[in-house]
């Protein structure tokens, strides 16, 4: 007998319809037929011909929490992820204190399994080298680096030092290719069996080269506080510079690596040509990136400032480049407006963005722009891949039972206000969007039905059972 059914599903832009059994919150069918419902009707949910996506995973979120929760914490910021769509997401380490030591690590699993809504992995930090190997056994989703923060030493003992480590196998990760593919049918069981993997640990990069954003920084500076300067104190060229920088340094560890917020068609242009030569490299965009300009920081001012900077039309990457990017990872970076409104230069970075990425992109589908396998690919099925997250990103059998019921129809206006974050701004407020997100369940759990948020308790993906407290 099913826990749960799910009926009347779109899993496409067809009109065939699908219904999806939950047994233990995974997915055990799915049937052009309705199978033996079960016997209570709460258990029954007819979502009426709408589409039905995977539960989207944001590889890129900063949550705030332990340290800096007057700005967002576990708690909102999964509660904004559900509300967007999103039923896993994996946290920065650049809290206080930073996650980069085991002890810090533990706090805040503690932190996320007390207080998520959604399933969460986390990134590690590495300011001290020393403590990598203790760090690698916990299962981060990825060492990160900053390096705007860091010098060329640095650097290479950080990738010579990750590139020492082997994880140990970790039980239900699907088949993966070099750069992190793997194959589902399409609209039912893995066609790979489950496997065990063992490699380096993945690096991921904030690229942006520190002594060319200081020099430039010091530049913009003396010219005054006018927000358009932000987008040249951090130039193209800071993110260029890095971005090879990264890339030799993969090529001679054989290094796995992941680039954060791409923001320049030049750094672009690198990576790929980097993966085709061999470099196992993937990218990021954030929605921000993809859909503002640096004309942005003239109407928004802070609102808009963020790292690395929004760019003019000569460099900034669009829709255009979307199906040579990998993933899009909200970089959802939350702050007080009080914050937000005090000068240019001690004005913090960041942009909220779980919320308004999904509405975004269905727009672009209903104008036929880009299509749901663009969606998949992005925001789902990519990220489960990259970062090694088991039974995630696909509706398949065996698979969590992770979905976002969609309607397409269903109008609206971006409004900050009504945001789920602490983060009550966003460059995007009044933009108009067209197809929202009415439903998230998380392994079968509903946790967000019509904008109001249910009881739930998310867990550690990288563990086979929720961590006990």
């Amino acid at each position: 007998m099913l826990d749960l059914c799910v009926t009347n599903c779109r899993l496409d832009k067809t009109d065939e319809k699908f219904s999806v059994g939950i047994q233990d919150g995974k997915i055990v069918s799915i049937k052009k037929s309705v199978p033996k419902l079960p016997s209570k009707p709460d258990e029954i949910i007819d979502v009426k011909g709408k589409l039905v996506l995977p539960g989207l995973i944001d590889a890129h979120v900063h949550f705030r929490d332990p340290g800096l929760t007057v700005k967002e914490n576990f708690f909102t910021g999964s509660a904004a992820a559900a509300t967007g769509g999103f039923t896993t997401i994996l946290d920065m380490p650049n809290t206080l204190p930073p996650t980069n030591t085991p002890r810090a690590f533990r706090e805040k699993m503690k932190i996320g399994g007390k207080r998520s809504l959604v399933d969460f992995g986390l990134h590690a930090g590495v300011d001290d080298l020393s403590k990598i190997n203790a760090l690698a056994q916990l299962r981060p989703a990825s060492f990160k680096i900053f390096m705007d923060l860091a010098d060329d030493d640095f650097l290479l003992e950080a990738f010579s030092k990750i590139n020492g480590v082997h994880n140990n196998p970790l039980n239900g990760t699907s088949d993966h290719t070099q750069n992190g593919t793997q194959d589902h049918t399409r609209h039912g069981t893995q066609q790979h069996p489950l496997n065990e993997i063992q490699e380096h640990p993945l690096i991921s990069l904030h690229a942006e080269d520190p002594e060319r954003v200081l020099q430039c920084t010091e530049q913009m500076k003396k010219k005054g506080s006018d927000p358009q300067l932000y987008a040249w104190a951090r130039p193209p060229q800071a993110e260029i510079e890095a971005t090879r920088k990264a890339l030799s340094l993969a090529g001679k560890f054989k290094q796995r690596i992941h680039f954060c917020h791409v923001s320049t068609k030049k750094s672009l242009k690198l990576i790929i040509h980097a993966k085709n030569s061999g470099i196992n490299v993937t990218s990021e965009i954030t929605p921000h990136h993809l859909f503002l300009d640096s004309g942005y920081l003239k109407g928004y001012g802070n609102l808009a400032k963020t790292n690395p900077p929004l760019r003019d039309d000569e460099n900034r990457l669009n829709m255009n480049y979307l199906p040579q990017i990998d993933i899009i990872g909200t970089d959802h970076a939350p702050h007080t407006l009080e914050e937000k409104e005090k000068d240019l230069w001690n004005a913090p970075p960041g942009i909220p963005g779980l919320e308004t990425i999904l509405p975004l992109l269905l727009t672009q589908l209903n104008q036929g722009k880009i299509n749901v396998e663009d969606i998949k690919r992005l925001l789902c099925e990519n990220p489960a891949k990259i970062f090694r997250i088991p039974h995630k990103g696909f509706i398949a059998e065996g698979m969590d039972a992770d979905l976002v019921v969609v309607d397409l129809e269903r109008e609206g206006v971006v409004d900050p206000d009504n945001f789920q974050s602490k983060a009550k701004y966003s460059p995007f407020k009044g933009f108009k969007t067209k197809g929202m997100p009415v439903m998230t369940l998380v392994r079968g759990k509903l946790v967000m039905a019509d904008g109001e948020i249910r009881e739930n308790q998310g867990k550690f993906v990288y563990l086979d059972t929720a961590v006990e407290y």
